[in-house]
């Protein structure tokens, strides 16, 4: 008997999964093509996002050649002729190039004078919302925060330069040597002995920054 019920059993659960599926057949279908497209306009969006990207390259390496064939800080004018068309550049570019384009952009414009607006891009590119790799978001940070040493109060540029103070990050050496020169600006000599010899000893510091390092600490030691 227990047979008997049982093989009932299946017929209904089989029965159930006929109507189901005939209930619902539509819908399930409506779903597996809702996928299909989803998935086909992801890989069609893949597509077109690599082709925009494959585009800014040609035209950030062309511009960017150009500007390194002409002689750099010739005259200020021509540096910010530059300048405005990297930012040009940036205002239709994928976040990546755009970022690249408006650190060099912010270089130009320090280098003719105009350090207000190399600053506006510097935080451009540091913003949250950037879109910039991490690498390059903490390079405009320090470039920013190396800009307002000696404009804005020291507690906000030292707040900037201890987010690069960090094991791993490639600018935490350059950041170390800012900090030590707050330090001794404002006379923690200790301090700024300690930042110094880190950046001495870490093998991932540039040679002439170790150097600069070393006159620094010959200086502390009098």
């Amino acid at each position: 008997m227990p047979d008997i019920f049982d093989e009932v059993a299946e017929d209904l659960r089989a029965e159930r999964t006929r109507e189901f599926l005939m209930r619902y057949a539509g819908a399930l279908a409506g779903a597996a093509a809702f996928v299909l497209l989803a998935i086909g306009g992801w890989k069609a969006w893949q597509w077109h996002r690599h082709q925009q990207d494959l585009k800014a390259a040609d035209r950030y390496v062309t511009l960017t050649s150009q500007i390194g064939q002409q002689e750099a800080g010739l005259t200020k004018s021509g540096d910010i002729g530059d300048a405005k068309r990297l930012v040009d550049f940036a205002g239709t570019a994928p976040a990546g190039y755009a970022n690249l384009a408006r650190l060099r952009a912010a270089a130009l414009y320090a280098q003719a004078g105009d350090l207000k607006t190399a600053g506006q891009l510097w935080a451009a590119v540091a913003a949250p919302n950037s879109g910039a790799t991490p690498p390059v978001h903490d390079l405009a940070l320090l470039l920013l925060a190396q800009h307002e040493m000696g404009v804005k109060p020291d507690a906000d540029v030292r707040a900037r330069l201890a987010t690069l103070n960090k094991p791993g990050n490639p600018w935490q050496p350059l950041a170390q040597l800012d900090l030590a020169l707050l330090d001794m600006k404002a006379g923690k000599t200790k301090s700024a002995h300690g930042l110094l010899e880190e950046v001495s000893a870490d093998p991932a510091s540039p040679p002439n920054l170790r150097n600069l390092a070393q006159g620094l600490i010959a200086k502390l030691n009098g």
